[in-house]
């Protein structure tokens, strides 16, 4: 009887036990599942947001769309020198010679009926350009005209289904904006450099008339002079000319001509041949910041009208000798070639509102835009 009543009592018990043991393991199979399903989903949202971040961080787009525009410039010119020779009776004597050169630039096609601008120390005094396109093409290219104070040139392809490049607002151009320069650097092919407007309006480099560079710290070598400096939508905010450095390489100081600059010259060139620039007829110079405190000026702003040219548009409006030039159109003139640069930019018959100070008196004239003799 009693091993009947255990036998009776053990085998419920062990299926009992059996049961739990498998309902418990169940139990953790599910966790375990739920868990792992988690963690893919976290995953899954970790790798998604990790592409997005990849993409917005990638200026892929920006150079896709702006480096068919850009093209490589080949030239060839006669250089000429002289040398040294002798005979054979130990005479020496100066004879020229002459020899072709080539070099390497970059350019920007800015219209589709094949207008490219490049820089004007690419091309000069090239008798054959050559123009190569991101496609593969080549073109022989005629030189439409140039601008020697902006260092800037147009020329002329004639091909069919060209892109061109979109201009940007390079005004509005703020320091640390992100920019990417397009060009042949080294001969290399066209290569995309990244970095940032480091500076605006630089001058005093005296290496044009007209300077007010974009600074940038994007890479800039030989053979990227006349090439594309875009914004991160691929539109041009400037044209590349020149860099800073001790060694002839980038070294994070690299200057381009302002992309509206740039627009002027091209459609002057275009339209006029050469530039029209703006001219009211006087020689000013810049106030020390002594002097504008003392009239209750900004630092720096102001400009000490020196002489007046006679029958010039001043002359005509009244300016005189000695005048102190305020503002422009009510904007300041902070220095004289910020000032300037607004009327160099006017359209010659165009009217503006010249402030100034006479003898401590204010005064305010209507002057007419001249055109600058000589360009």
């Amino acid at each position: 009887m009693r091993e009947i009543l255990i036998k009776d009592i053990a085998v419920p018990t062990l299926c009992g036990l059996v049961v739990a043991l498998l309902y418990l393991q169940h139990q953790k199979i599910q966790t375990l599942e739920t868990s792992v399903t988690n963690i893919q989903g976290s995953a899954t949202q970790f790798r998604s947001n990790t592409v997005a971040v990849a993409g917005s961080a990638s200026y892929a787009d920006a150079a896709e769309i702006a480096m068919p525009a850009v093209v490589n410039i080949y030239t060839r010119k006669y250089v000429r020198r002289l040398a040294v020779e002798g005979d054979a009776f130990g005479q020496q004597y100066i004879t020229p010679q002459e020899r072709v050169e080539g070099s390497l630039g970059s350019g920007v096609i800015v219209s589709t009926d094949g207008y490219v601008l490049t820089n004007h120390h690419v091309i000069a005094g090239a008798y054959q350009i050559l123009v190569s396109l991101h496609d593969g093409r080549d073109a022989q290219a005629k030189l439409v005209g140039v601008d020697q104070e902006t260092d800037l040139a147009v020329l002329k392809i004639q091909l069919p289904d060209l892109t061109a490049i979109r201009f940007g607002d390079a005004q509005h151009m703020r320091i640390g904006d992100v920019v990417l320069a397009i060009g042949n650097p080294l001969g290399v092919g066209q290569t995309v450099t990244q970095g940032i407007i480091s500076a605006a309006a630089r001058y005093g480099l005296e290496l044009n008339i007209q300077e007010n560079y974009l600074q940038t710290d994007a890479a800039i070598n030989q053979g990227n002079s006349g090439g594309a400096l875009v914004d991160t939508t691929g539109k041009l905010v400037g044209i590349n000319t020149a860099i800073q450095s001790p060694t002839g390489g980038s070294v994070g100081i690299g200057y381009a001509i302002p992309a509206d600059t740039a627009q002027k010259v091209l459609n002057d060139i275009i339209q006029y041949g050469h530039v029209i620039r703006g001219w009211i007829g006087v020689e000013s110079q810049a106030l020390n910041a002594f002097a504008s405190r003392s009239l209750g000026l900004e630092p720096g702003q102001g400009m000490l009208v020196r002489s007046v040219f006679r029958d010039g548009p001043g002359a005509a409006a009244g300016l005189q000798p000695g005048d102190i030039i305020t503002h422009f159109d009510g904007v300041p003139a902070t220095t004289t070639r910020a000032g300037m640069k607004r009327i160099t930019n006017a359209q010659p018959g165009e009217k503006i509102t010249v402030s100034f100070l006479r003898s401590g008196q204010k005064g305010e004239v209507s002057l007419t835009i001249g055109i600058r003799p000589g360009g």
